[in-house]
C-alpha cells in the first residue's frame, strides 16, 4: 500500500501583471470620445467585451511552472529558494487558498496551514473562540477540540489574553496561538511558511521541536519554508529547491542545501559588503567581507576532508575613542545547531587603532567530520564589560566531504558517516604484548 500523502503533477500558476501607462493631459474631446466608446461597448457581448478590454500592456508571470513531486506520510520536507522562487505560491495552492493554472494535486487527510500572521483567525473573536473556530474548519467536533484545548493554551502561553479579541494581540501572540492550534488539532499535514520568524528564538525552538515530534512520533507530514539553512537541515529529512518556479533539486536535505549554495542562489564561502552604508556593525566596527579559502583562493562549497582551509574576516575599526580592546571570534555550528567549537583572535590582545584589519584561522585537514557547517562571525570589545559590535549568524557555510577513494580515513572499510563533530585522523598502533 502506498504511503504517498501528497502527489503533485505538472503544477503551474500564472499571474497577469499589468503595467500602467503614463498619464497625459485629458481634453474635452477625449472625454466625449471615451463616452461614445463606452456607449458602443454596451452593445457587445460580455465575452467580447472582456476580450476587447483586456490590457495589451499586461504580461504573464509564471510563479510555478511544471512542478511535480510526491511526499510520503511522515516526511518533513524543507522548501527552499530565494525570494520569488515560488515557495509561498506552492504552499498556497497546497493549502487550497489559490487555484493552480494547470496541473493537479492529490492530498490525503486534513491540512492545517500557517502562512501569514493571523491566517484563519477572525479579528473580532477572542482567542478562545478562534481555537474552536479553527478546529471546526478542520472538521473536528467540539469534544475533540475541548480535549486538546488546555494543551493549546499551555503551548501558546497566552492564558492571560485568552478572552481578548485577537485583533489586540501582538504579532508574536498571534503566531504563538496560531501555531499551537495548527499543531495540536491533529491534522495529517502541517504546512508552515516563514511566519515563525516573527516569534522569539525560544518559541521558534519550541515550535521546531513540536514539528519534529508530530512527524516522528505521530506520523504526520510537515512542509516547512525557511531561509534558515541550519533550521531546514536539522528539522527536515527531505528538501525541495525551487528556482524561478521550477524544481532544481529534490532529495536528501543536506544535498539540496548544498545545491542551493553551489547553484549561485547563495554564496556560502564568500560574503562582501561593497556598500559602506550597509556593512554590519556599529559606530566602532564594520564588517567588510569574510571568506573560506584554500591556498589563498575562495573555496568551493565542498571541501575534501583531508584539505587544510582558512576562515578569514576583514573588518574596519572606524572609532576607538574609548581605547577598546577588540576581539574577533568564529563559531563553528553543525547543521543541527550544535556549536562544534569557537575560535577567537589573538591570544595576546592589544588596542587597535583606526584602520582595516584581517583576522584568519587555519583549520587542519582530517579534523571536522563529514557534514554541513555554518560560521557565525563576531567582534566584541573588552573594556569595563563585553560590548558586541558585529554578530552575523550563519554568515558562511561549507560542506565537508570524504571522497570514496580516501582509504586512510575510511576506518577499515566502515562505509557509513561516523557520528561526532570531529573525526581526526590519529596515529593508532596495534602491538602484541603477550
Amino acid at each position: 500500500m502506498s504511503n504517498t500523502i501528497i502527489q503533485v503533477e505538472n503544477l503551474a500558476k500564472c499571474y497577469e501583471i499589468g503595467h500602467e501607462k503614463a498619464e497625459r493631459y485629458t481634453a474635452l474631446r477625449d472625454v466625449i470620445a471615451n463616452n461614445l466608446k463606452s456607449f458602443a461597448n454596451n452593445f457587445r457581448s460580455s465575452k467580447q467585451d472582456k476580450l476587447s478590454t483586456k490590457s495589451s500592456d499586461a504580461t504573464e508571470f509564471w510563479a510555478l511552472d511544471g512542478v511535480s513531486f510526491d511526499i510520503q506520510q511522515g516526511d518533513r520536507v524543507g522548501i527552499i529558494g530565494r525570494n520569488g522562487a515560488g515557495k509561498s505560491t506552492l504552499l498556497k495552492i497546497l493549502s487550497r487558498i489559490t487555484d493552480p493554472t494547470r496541473g493537479s494535486i492529490s492530498i490525503k487527510g486534513r491540512v492545517a496551514s500557517l502562512l501569514e500572521v493571523g491566517t484563519g483567525f477572525h479579528p473580532e473573536l477572542t482567542g478562545r473562540e478562534n481555537v474552536y473556530l479553527n478546529g471546526a474548519i478542520l472538521g473536528m467536533s467540539r469534544h475533540e477540540i475541548k480535549r486538546k484545548f488546555d494543551e493549546i493554551v499551555a503551548f501558546a502561553e497566552v492564558e492571560q489574553f485568552l478572552d481578548t479579541p485577537v485583533k489586540r494581540y501582538s504579532s508574536g501572540m498571534y503566531v504563538r496561538l496560531a501555531f499551537a492550534v495548527a499543531a495540536h488539532l491533529e491534522p495529517e499535514i502541517l504546512i508552515i511558511d516563514e511566519v515563525l520568524a516573527v516569534g522569539d528564538a525560544q518559541f521558534q525552538k519550541k515550535c521546531l521541536g513540536k514539528m519534529e515530534d508530530v512527524s516522528k512520533n505521530e506520523g504526520r507530514t510537515v512542509l516547512f519554508v525557511s531561509h534558515s539553512m541550519p533550521t531546514i537541515t536539522s528539522l527536515c529529512n527531505r528538501g525541495i529547491l525551487l528556482e524561478r518556479g521550477k524544481i532544481i533539486k529534490m532529495g536528501k536535505t543536506s544535498d539540496v542545501v548544498m545545491q542551493y549554495y553551489s547553484s549561485g542562489v547563495a554564496s556560502p564561502t564568500f560574503i562582501t559588503y561593497r556598500n559602506e552604508q550597509k556593512r554590519p556593525g556599529d559606530e566602532f566596527v564594520k564588517l567588510i567581507e569574510a571568506s573560506v579559502k584554500i591556498n589563498d583562493n575562495i573555496s568551493e562549497t565542498e571541501i575534501d576532508i583531508r584539505q587544510n582551509f582558512t576562515i578569514e574576516m576583514e573588518f574596519e575599526i572606524i572609532n576607538n575613542a574609548n581605547n577598546l580592546l577588540f576581539n574577533a571570534f568564529f563559531f563553528f555550528i553543525t547543521a543541527d545547531g550544535t556549536i562544534a567549537f569557537i575560535a577567537g583572535s589573538p591570544e595576546k590582545k592589544s588596542f587597535l587603532e583606526k584602520g582595516v584589519y584581517s583576522v584568519a584561522i587555519n583549520i587542519p585537514g582530517n579534523l571536522l567530520n563529514e557534514g554541513t557547517y555554518f560560521i557565525h562571525l563576531g567582534i566584541n570589545s573588552l573594556n569595563l564589560g563585553v560590548q558586541v559590535h558585529i554578530n552575523e549568524s550563519n554568515a558562511l557555510s561549507f560542506n565537508i566531504k570524504d571522497p570514496i577513494d580516501n582509504v586512510p580515513t575510511r576506518h577499515s572499510g566502515y562505509s557509513a558517516i561516523l557520528p561526532g563533530i570531529v573525526r581526526p585522523l590519529l596515529d593508532c598502533k596495534t602491538k602484541k604484548i603477550i
